[in-house]
């Protein structure tokens, strides 16, 4: 939410066009302008930049008698053939979008209304025109929005008819279906600012009609001093008359479509959706990359599939990233900074998730496809190769799983060896377990270490004394780094046993890292009086300042391929103490860390009673390591920078991308063309697939949308707004700053 969303990225500040073969558009885009030179390039720039290109482009100047606003139109006309100038007499923000929807061309579906002053992101289009082509129901479709400029935050509610009579819980721009729009006259007001969006809103819900709610940050919505928000609370008497008379005309309540949503029930998975028109993109001689993934948050498989499309050749590569598991996704603006990137959860129907690919497949002119730890993308293999047998296929498995599905993604990505060209895997162990257990090919299996990068996590741009004081962290104790999802793979309560055992006022434990286990951890670690010995930090941003405080770091894992957090620590030049488990060994040697037995079954994951052995061992390591720390000093760094950086990393698998693309497997090829025999059999594993986990995917849907349908971003960000502007506030938080410093707080 708030401290995971970047306000600066805004979408619309370049112009960045994909070049296509221009058809008829399936979608109008209404522009109302009015003397507004400020900002109207940006929203253009962010229509203009949107990944379905079949739209026009309708800018109504309201009566605008601004000669630069209007020499701004001209200019802007030339950028795009798709791009049309209207004039007409000043009568409104209402009257203009009639006016623009009376403009629309004839074989348009949808008209798309955005103000001049308002931004979508570029898959804002696409993602709304197949929401609304496969809810053929459904009258207008809209997303999640952010408020940006003159106040910041995050919106998100969930729709409901019944509360949309009193309160207004969307915004302007939204794409609606053009017969439906004309259905209820459009706005059909002449009056200015009297919140004619809310109302259109309430005439469609009054005729019964109901919208598609896309759960991503699709659309920004430009808070200024004088915007119509603002104006229409000046005329709110007569806006509040307009919203009351259409509020009686609603007789029934109206229940929208809304994602997440689980609504699979053996329903036939749809190869095609024939009514999509699917745009003809120029090709090029790139390597045009799919990665498909389950979600973009900060895990350690998840480091690594950004830190991939992040240093890919962008001469070389063009990147799509595909998203199949419900999540808040705190990363995506990171991948959107370097993929275009479709969270499948966000607005589709499960039977139709192979659709899209397929259309994004045909559509970005995909040339390999590589799948990192998505169940839902496994399944969806056998019926990729089958219909596109020429494109290989690539996986990246980050460990084996024992208490998952006895294998996990081992598992699953030797059950569809036949259709995949190579399997990488992040350590030995894990290539070792493909080959002895799963019988897979020895050539078809190669590691790549992930690394990390040593010049970010570079221990001479940290003070530790100073980020010590920042953290509030005391200078005379030793600190012990526990830096990892607080889950069951992790055993956080193993830590706590071990903290236990430890007790005394020499060592401070800084757990920092999110998860469904840390409320549970905080708790029992009151309960066993150890709390004063343990600092709970959650999701840190600058990770590496954590680092540059210990003097060592612990990882006590029931599993791990080949722990991200240890390659960071090492670079930090800090050494580790990590339990026997996947590659963690070949990694961390004597000269940078210890590595301790690991004496529980994995699949006793959910079994928190250790052996005492076990708990001693980490005791004794950390002694050891505490009281020998110079033993390991300048080693631990020179380990990664000369065997496991990223550059490295980069390096091998972009040569493995590359020869898999020029060579591709002619065996695999011919497994695909036989599997094209079998469709029934492919599609079947993707419906298996959907049902095995539907009781996990309600759950989330679930947990979703308790998650995010509060709003406390948008009610905090006004009362900070409103506090501010109080001069007695601003006096006291200063105060207390200076105090802060001068007491340590």
């Amino acid at each position: 939410m708030n401290e995971y969303f970047d306000f600066n990225l805004e979408p619309g500040k370049l112009l960045i066009k994909e070049k296509y073969n221009y058809k008829e558009p399936e979608i109008s885009v209404i522009v109302p302008f009015y003397n507004d030179v400020e900002y109207i390039e940006q929203t253009v720039n962010s229509i203009l930049n949107q990944t379905y290109p079949y739209f026009e482009l309708l800018i109504i100047d309201d009566g605008s008698k601004d000669k630069k606003s209007l020499d701004k139109l001209e200019e802007i006309k030339s950028l795009d053939e798709r791009i049309k100038i209207f004039h007409k007499q000043n009568e409104g923000l209402a009257a203009t979008r009639d006016y623009g929807a009376a403009k629309a061309s004839k074989k348009t579906k949808y008209l798309m209304f955005i103000d001049s002053d308002d931004l979508i992101e570029k898959t804002f289009l696409e993602c709304g025109y197949w929401t609304l082509e496969t809810n053929k129901d459904a009258s207008w479709t809209y997303s999640d929005s952010i408020g940006f400029d003159k106040l910041t935050y995050t919106w998100n509610k969930w729709f409901d008819s019944d509360k949309m009579k009193k309160v207004n819980d969307l915004i302007s721009a939204a794409m609606i279906r053009k017969e439906d729009f004309f259905e209820v006259n459009g706005y059909e007001l002449k009056e200015k600012k009297v919140n004619e969006d809310w109302n259109l809103w309430l005439k469609l819900i009054a005729k019964g009609k109901y919208p598609v709610h896309m759960s991503y940050y699709g659309q920004w919505y430009r808070r200024k001093d004088s915007g119509e928000l603002v104006k229409s609370k000046e005329n709110k008497k007569r806006a509040l008359e307009i919203i009351n008379n259409t509020s009686k005309t609603i007789k029934n309540r109206v229940e929208a479509i809304q994602y997440p949503r689980f609504d699979y029930n053996y329903d036939k998975i749809i190869k095609d959706f024939e009514s999509i028109v699917i745009p003809e993109k120029n090709k090029d001689e790139k390597i045009n990359l799919l990665m498909i993934i389950p979600w973009m948050i900060t895990g350690g498989a998840d480091k690594f599939n950004l830190e991939l499309i992040k240093r890919l050749d962008k001469e070389k590569y063009n990147v799509t990233v595909i998203t199949t598991e419900i999540n808040i996704n705190t990363l995506r603006q990171q991948f959107e900074k370097y993929s275009t990137v479709y969270d499948l959860t966000s607005f589709l129907n499960q039977k139709y998730w192979y659709a899209f690919v397929s259309y994004i497949i045909q559509k970005n002119n995909i040339n390999l496809i590589i799948n990192s730890n998505s169940e839902v993308g496994y399944s969806f293999l056998p019926l990729i190769k089958a219909n596109y047998s020429n494109i290989p296929i690539i996986d990246y498995v980050h460990m084996e799983e024992w208490y998952n599905r006895n294998g996990g993604y081992s598992r699953d990505s030797s059950a569809v060896c036949s259709v995949i060209d190579k399997t990488l895997t992040c350590n030995k162990n894990s290539r070792k377990v493909l080959l002895e257990k799963y019988k897979r090919k020895p050539d078809e299996v190669e590691t790549v270490y992930i690394g990390v990068d040593e010049k970010e996590f570079d221990p001479e741009k940290y003070n530790k004394d100073e980020i010590k004081e920042k953290y509030n962290v005391p200078k005379d104790k030793k600190i012990i780094g526990y830096i990892c999802r607080i889950t069951e793979q992790k055993r956080p309560f193993l830590l706590l046993e071990i903290i236990k055992k430890l007790h005394n006022n020499d060592y401070l434990f800084i757990v920092a890292g999110d998860g469904n286990l840390l409320n549970d951890m905080k708790n029992k670690s009151d309960a066993m009086g150890i709390s004063d010995d343990i600092m709970f930090l959650g999701n840190i941003d600058k990770i590496q300042e954590i680092y540059s405080m210990c003097d060592i770091t612990i990882n006590c894992s029931i599993k791990e391929g080949l722990s991200i957090s240890s390659y960071e620590s090492l670079a930090m030049d800090v050494p580790v103490i990590s339990s026997d488990v996947g590659g963690q060994k070949e990694l961390i040697n004597n000269e940078v860390g210890i590595i301790v037995s690991c004496l529980q079954d994995e699949k006793e994951i959910n079994n928190y009673n250790y052996k005492d052995e076990e708990i001693e061992n980490y005791v004794l390591a950390i002694k050891d390591m505490i009281s020998n720390l110079s033993k390991y000093k300048g080693k631990c760094r020179d380990r990664v920078s000369k065997n496991f950086s990223l550059d490295n990393m980069i390096k091998n698998i972009s040569s493995i991308f590359e020869k898999v693309v020029e060579e591709p497997s002619v065996e695999k090829i011919d497994n695909g063309k036989e599997l094209l025999k079998q469709e029934n059999v492919c599609m079947e594993l993707i419906t298996k697939t959907f049902l095995e986990l539907k009781n996990n995917y309600i759950w989330k849907v679930n947990n979703y949308r308790n998650y995010y349908s509060y709003g406390e971003n948008y009610r905090l960000a006004l009362y900070k707004e409103k506090m501010w502007n109080f001069a007695p506030y601003r006096f006291i938080i200063s105060v207390l700053h200076k105090l802060k410093k001068s007491i340590n707080l």
